[in-house]
């Protein structure tokens, strides 16, 4: 399971201001592994709300249905989801990150269909 830090965490929860450089130190303290998912999952949610597919987009799970797979310069998800407005959506997306995972360079993705509520304690989601 793919856990966010603290200082993303606050990042992706609101209007915090939170100076580059201290989540670059936050990143730099993850494994590569999870390193890659976090800057994917800050990178997609950037790009979903600009492309107003879901412009309320404001969570991105890289693992829900099954695994994503890293190579040490991509991830790529068949099974995440993506959140909006309290409604939960599949996505498969692939980022390309930089070598040392500090930077997501490139989010392609597929919008899936609504999640229904009934499966989002299965799936570890929540409203």
């Amino acid at each position: 399971m793919i856990r966010v830090c603290g200082a993303l965490a606050a990042l992706l929860l609101g209007p915090v201001a939170v100076a580059a450089g201290s989540i670059d130190q936050q990143l730099a303290k993850l494994d590569p592994e999870e390193r890659a998912h976090q800057v994917c999952v800050m990178k997609g949610i950037d790009i979903i709300r600009r492309e107003g597919k879901l412009p309320k987009a404001d969570r991105l799970k890289t693992s829900i249905t099954t695994r994503a797979a890293f190579n040490g310069t991509q991830v790529a998800a068949k099974g995440g989801a993506v959140r909006a407005k309290s409604h939960w959506y599949s996505v498969k997306f692939k980022c390309d990150v930089t070598p040392d995972q500090m930077k997501a360079l490139s989010f392609t993705y597929e919008l899936g269909a609504e999640i229904p509520e009934a499966k989002w304690d299965d799936l570890g989601l929540w409203r």
